[in-house]
């Protein structure tokens, strides 16, 4: 009988770990108990890991996490929890937790679409961000792109009734995939209207560091905010 090979799922990101500093790997090595989340396979209760009930806010892919805390700390009223596979900025956004004492966040360090299938209770979130994913420019790649259906339709059930899913690119095609996705997706509707137009954040998310980068070499910002319905 011909052995059935397990096909490997599509990932949307590749882990590059880069140079960890010496701070950052104290972070990890020190501050990970205290602030981080292991995965595990089950559904957790977030009520009792930050020992308040509050709204709860997830981001998916937060790099070195400096935006997240500035969110989080004028936000104080609100719980965060930050995504994100590389070391580097999660040791970094470690030490700013650390530094601001800032105790309504915590970081997974694990594949999104894991966490939100077995750790992420049905309609649990307030607020899903997903700020510069990798936009996987060549065509061939572009299966790899995070934002797809299948994908926005496990956000809609983890998100709470008139939760908002808020998506942010400096690459016009992915931009563009992405309003083609969020449209076609039933359950939600775009805030700024529903004939594809694009939101201004700026007074909404703080400007991160790979923004500031797309910024200087010219490139436009499109920001899509999407609510549950």
């Amino acid at each position: 009988m011909k052995k059935i090979e397990k096909r490997r799922p599509i990932r949307s990101f590749v882990r590059r770990e880069g140079r960890i500093t010496p701070a950052q790997r104290y972070a990890l090595d020190s501050l990970w108990e205290k602030y981080g989340i292991d995965y595990v396979d089950q559904v957790l209760n977030f009520s009792e890991i930050f020992n308040r009930e509050a709204g709860l806010v997830l981001e998916i892919g937060f790099g070195n996490g400096e935006s997240l805390l500035q969110m989080a700390v004028e936000a104080p009223e609100l719980n965060f929890i930050g995504i994100e596979v590389h070391s580097p900025g999660v040791g970094n956004l470690l030490l700013g937790i650390e530094r601001e004492a800032c105790q309504n966040t915590r970081i997974i360090s694990h594949d999104a679409v894991n966490v939100l299938e077995q750790m992420v209770g049905d309609a649990c979130l307030d607020r899903v961000q997903i700020f510069f994913p990798d936009p996987w420019p060549k065509k061939r790649h572009h299966k790899r792109r995070l934002i797809q259906a299948g994908f926005v339709s496990l956000l809609h059930k983890k998100l709470k009734p008139n939760g908002v899913l808020h998506l942010a690119t400096d690459w016009e095609n992915y931009a563009q995939h992405m309003m083609e996705v969020l449209s076609a997706s039933e359950g939600f509707r775009n805030r700024v209207s529903n004939g594809g137009f694009y939101a201004d954040a700026s007074s909404l998310r703080p400007v991160t560091k790979f923004e500031q980068r797309g910024l200087r070499l010219g490139h436009k910002i499109f920001d899509l905010i999407f609510e549950k319905v």
